[in-house]
């Protein structure tokens, strides 16, 4: 058995998996909001509570988090919770539990956990994005997280929208200190702000989703025109790591409607005749963060 922990902004999520990725048990608390120390408290007492819910002992420990150590220093950079950024994570969590825990970022969290036995499950290469109040990627290959000499393999939402339409250009600030990043573009936030430069209101995400269902024109032209970029972006992912599957996670990927429309958009975009690369919504849905922690460790994991 082995534990995985999602380490959200708003809630802490812990499971220990057993044998053939079966939940044992799961546990959720809220996140000690800005306040990293209590932060380190909370993910080591959920540990501990998981660990007496599975019969007692130290088991491995994968946490899933909202963003990546660095190589050179081992401090938490890029992370959208930002108590987490400049902080030895990984060290202060080890410190804690012992040497057991291993860290990754949770978009590669969810995509380890589709591919090992999720909608991905059998795939060579899979590509995982997240599409949320942020735009995540991870990338497994025969069955391994890809993490990359900078750890950034999958930073898919902060390169540029490419073959970019009229209009387009400069793009939106991102956080980053660029324009147009993906991430503005194709994040919930993103689809907001698209709505309300060319329509006005003040509508969310799903509030969009919600008035295009009713036969809004002007909310099924906002998603028409985030299906053409989301379409142009994953042509961009295809044309480089050329997935058997695509697998989409977060908010965003509820919306049943881009299964159908994304794979029939990224034809004229793909360097290819054919293109056999499926698009799919992730298997355990807002579970499978949680899952890919606990696969950080193989079924057969000591610490």
């Amino acid at each position: 058995m082995r534990i995985g922990i999602d380490l959200g902004g708003t809630k802490i999520e812990g499971v220990v998996m057993g044998e053939h990725s079966r939940i044992v048990a799961r546990q959720r608390i809220a996140t000690p909001a800005g306040d990293y120390d209590a932060t380190i408290e909370a993910v080591a007492g959920l540990v501990h509570r998981l660990e007496a819910a599975a019969g007692g002992g130290p088991l491995p420990v994968g946490v899933g988090t909202p963003g990546a150590p660095s190589v050179r220093t081992g401090l938490m950079k890029n992370c959208s919770s930002t108590c987490l950024n400049g902080r030895p994570l990984l060290a202060d969590l080890q410190a804690k539990l012992g040497p057991r825990v291993r860290i990754a970022n949770d978009a590669d969290c969810m995509v380890l956990s589709e591919a090992m036995d999720g909608v991905a499950a059998g795939a060579s290469t899979v590509f995982g994005v997240i599409l949320g109040t942020g735009v995540g990627g991870g990338i497994v290959v025969r069955g391994q997280l890809l993490d990359g000499a900078n750890a950034i393999a999958g930073e898919w939402g902060h390169n540029p929208l490419p073959w970019p339409q009229p209009g387009e250009l400069p793009g939106p600030a991102c956080y980053c200190g660029r324009r147009g990043c993906i991430e503005t573009w194709l994040s919930g936030t993103g689809l907001a702000a698209d709505h309300m430069r060319l329509h006005g209101g003040n509508w969310r995400g799903e509030q969009i989703v919600f008035a295009a269902e009713d036969g809004d024109a002007a909310a099924r032209a906002t998603l028409d025109r985030y299906e053409q970029r989301l379409a142009r972006a994953l042509a961009h992912v295809i044309n480089l790591l050329d997935p058997q599957v695509i697998v989409l996670g977060g908010g965003l990927s509820n919306l049943r409607r881009l299964y159908r429309n994304v794979p029939a958009l990224w034809a004229p975009w793909v360097f290819s005749d054919e293109i056999a690369t499926r698009l799919v919504a992730a298997q355990y849905g807002d579970a499978s963060g949680v899952r890919g922690a606990a696969w950080l460790w193989p079924e057969d994991a000591t610490s």
